[in-house]
């Protein structure tokens, strides 16, 4: 649950970020009538991203166990591509995203209600879309769909109250430090549920080397341990790995790591909590 629940936070904090920013603007520019559309196009990303994890969930279920292993495969790969465009993105586009934003709703003010729903809801659609697949993916890896969709869940209502503080001004925290750390982390959990992926694609025989195992530790870390329950829902653990997993998990960790971390050296504090409403000023 872990696992799920920092996925949650890391994406539900960036899409919150975003919306307190869309909202601190329009009400700093007395512009508080378009307040309602921001929330349609953000209502309207929520509905399409929980459509999307209910649809990945049944074309899985209508799947023959072949085409559900493959399919199960290619939708891990497609998670784990996304989020490490993501964490690469956050970091080289948070310090210019609030001018950005604010250009785009100046923008869609001019061209009428419709546009200002449209920029609130691909703000956060994204965020929605990757959350989903990459919830799924991991729970299918762990085989606890329930527990993912609840620490899922838990870490997007942490990330609404830290974006309600943001957009008020009532806490301040270093959003680079915290991105880095997070993102330090997506690493290597991505990296377990490529591993997955490699194992769906060897059991359903697109990829060799399923039964040439790196090694086998079942006896020291039982998988229904308590350990053995952490180490897989954080990293995907198994006790009995292929060798192609492993030079996979390792090459995907050693380069996407090194990469993330040589950007992150010399970067400053991200982006920046919207400006709290002053006081006495009318709430959104």
């Amino acid at each position: 649950m872990l696992a799920n629940y920092l996925i949650g936070l890391r994406e539900g904090l960036e899409a919150a970020l975003i919306v307190s920013i869309l909202v601190a603007y329009l009400v700093k520019t007395d512009r508080r009538a378009q307040l309602r559309w921001v929330w349609v196009g953000v209502a309207g990303a929520i509905i399409l991203s929980v459509a999307f994890a209910v649809g990945l969930s049944l074309s899985s279920e209508a799947l023959s166990e072949r085409a559900e292993q493959i399919f199960a495969g290619v939708a891990s790969v497609i998670a784990v591509g996304f989020v490490t465009w993501m964490i690469f993105w956050m970091k080289r586009a948070a310090r210019g995203i609030k001018g950005e934003l604010h250009g785009r709703m100046d923008t869609a003010v001019g061209m009428g209600v419709a546009a200002v729903a449209l920029v609130a809801f691909f703000a956060v659609v994204r965020e929605g879309l990757e959350t989903a697949l990459f919830l799924w993916t991991t729970g299918q890896a762990t085989g606890e769909g329930a527990v993912a969709a609840i620490g899922g869940l838990l870490g997007l209502a942490t990330a609404v109250v830290l974006g309600y503080l943001f957009y008020r001004g009532a806490l301040r925290i270093n959003l680079s430090t915290f991105f880095t750390w997070t993102g330090v982390a997506l690493v290597i959990i991505a990296a377990g549920v490529l591993s997955y992926a490699v194992h769906e694609f060897q059991e359903a025989g697109v990829l060799p080397g399923d039964a040439a195992k790196a090694f086998d530790v079942s006896a020291t870390v039982p998988m229904d341990s308590w350990f053995g329950e952490l180490l897989r829902g954080f990293f995907n653990w198994t006790s009995t790995p292929s060798w192609l997993q492993v030079i996979v998990w390792g090459a995907y960790v050693g380069i996407v790591l090194t990469l993330f971390l040589k950007a992150s050296r010399p970067a400053k504090p991200s982006v920046t909590a919207p400006e709290a409403v002053p006081t006495g000023a009318a709430r959104p």
